[in-house]
């Protein structure tokens, strides 16, 4: 019988030549002390045409399976033998991958990824992609190494807290920067609509906006209920009366039920002025 090691290796590679059509198969072990090896699957990255991604079709190698263990600087390291790696974009699933006009913030809108994800690798070159894919061939790859290692346990949560502590003076800078952003976009837009004010368009209609010689209600709190008051009083003059047979019914049961109230009531105020009539001849 082999030794341990020789089935280890011949489970390995088993295991890497098994792939979905389409994909290749790519061993890595997170170091070198670890027995088991674990299969990324990797194929050339393919989309639409004419579709606008920020993944360029056949610069870019698409890799399923990646461990929670492996961020974008570990699978840049990994490829980096085939070409140089412009970018790794890591999500949690396939997705057309939207160009990224700014760069993303270092504050807001993180979303943390958990679990197995899915990887966009974009090399320089196309000859790239295919170099990747010919790692197959070859013995499993590290992820952390001595000269780069992964951090794993304390040393991971001390970095995390580390890296949760926000510097005010850069939070200041970003958002200051961002606003600024913003105000010059606003600006530009009500630039434009005054421009456009009053300038019929290709059909000849007329844009009419806030800005006209009734300018929008100021949004103060008694202005929003003399707002709810009308729109209730405006519903109430909307209701169908009596729209139904029952309600129809219902109605005049009730106009006779007030007619008897009323008749009785008089019946007695009648009864009351009789009895205090009293007779004086002088």
């Amino acid at each position: 019988a082999p030794p341990r090691a020789e089935k280890m290796a011949a489970a390995t590679g088993r295991a890497a030549g098994e792939a979905p059509a389409g994909y290749t198969a790519l061993a890595v072990k997170f170091a070198e002390r670890q027995r088991s090896a674990h299969c990324l699957l990797v194929k050339e990255h393919q989309v639409r045409e004419g579709a606008d991604t920020a993944h360029p079709p056949r610069r870019t190698l698409f890799v399923l399976n990646v461990p929670p263990y492996c961020g974008p600087d570990s699978l840049s390291r990994l490829f980096s033998r085939c070409g140089h790696v412009q970018f790794v974009d890591i999500c949690d699933k396939p997705g057309p991958g939207e160009k990224k006009d700014k760069l993303t913030s270092k504050f807001f809108n993180h979303k943390t990824v958990k679990g197995f994800q899915v990887a966009y690798v974009v090399f320089r070159k196309p000859a790239s992609v295919q170099a990747a894919k010919a790692l197959s061939q070859e013995g499993p790859l590290l992820i952390s190494t001595e000269s780069h290692p992964v951090k794993t346990g304390i040393s991971k949560w001390i970095a995390s807290y580390e890296a949760s502590i926000v510097d005010p003076k850069e939070l200041k800078a970003e958002v200051d920067a961002y606003m600024q952003d913003y105000d010059k976009k606003v600006a530009e837009e009500e630039a434009k609509a005054a421009k456009e004010e009053g300038v019929p368009d290709e059909e000849g209609w007329v844009k009419v906006t806030r800005k006209g010689r009734k300018p929008g209600l100021p949004r103060t709190e008694a202005a929003n209920l003399r707002v709810l008051e009308k729109e209730k009083q405006k519903r109430a003059r909307k209701e169908l009366l009596n729209f139904y047979a029952w309600q129809h019914r219902e109605t005049k049961r009730e106009h006779i039920a007030q007619l008897r109230k009323k008749f009785e009531e008089d019946k007695q105020r009648i009864a009351l002025m009789r009895a205090q009539r009293k007779f004086r001849p002088y």
